[in-house]
């Protein structure tokens, strides 16, 4: 049951993304948006944005069925710095290297925790 509303709740956040990103005036795929796409955004809908393509980008893997709040919290803000210090990178490049900074952040403190016991 909580699967489904998970599918759920991920559907209505792609919807709410389909809409939002097609009151724009191109309609490229996640995977093509710079970050001055993703800057271009209204701030209430960038979280939104962040944990579609987190969603979108597991497709297809067991994973996308959970999405990692704690973690997309952490993310959406260094997404947002990084993209507004560089508005030509690539929104999606940036996206799996912060996804990847806050995942090694992570698994340290998950050792040092082990550590200590």
């Amino acid at each position: 049951m909580t699967t489904r509303r998970l599918s759920i709740a991920l559907t209505l956040v792609a919807l709410a993304f389909a809409r939002e990103a097609g009151a724009g005036e191109s309609k490229k795929p996640v995977t093509k948006w710079t970050c001055f796409d993703f800057v271009g955004f209204d701030d209430q809908f960038k979280p939104k944005a962040v944990y579609w393509a987190t969603a979108y980008s597991k497709g297809g893997k067991p994973e996308a069925a959970v999405v990692d709040i704690a973690g997309t919290e952490k993310v959406i803000p260094i997404i947002v710095d990084e993209c507004q210090k560089d508005p030509q990178a690539s929104f999606w490049q940036k996206l799996k290297s912060t996804w990847s900074k806050v995942e090694a952040d992570a698994k340290a403190d998950l050792k040092k925790i082990e550590s200590k016991m």
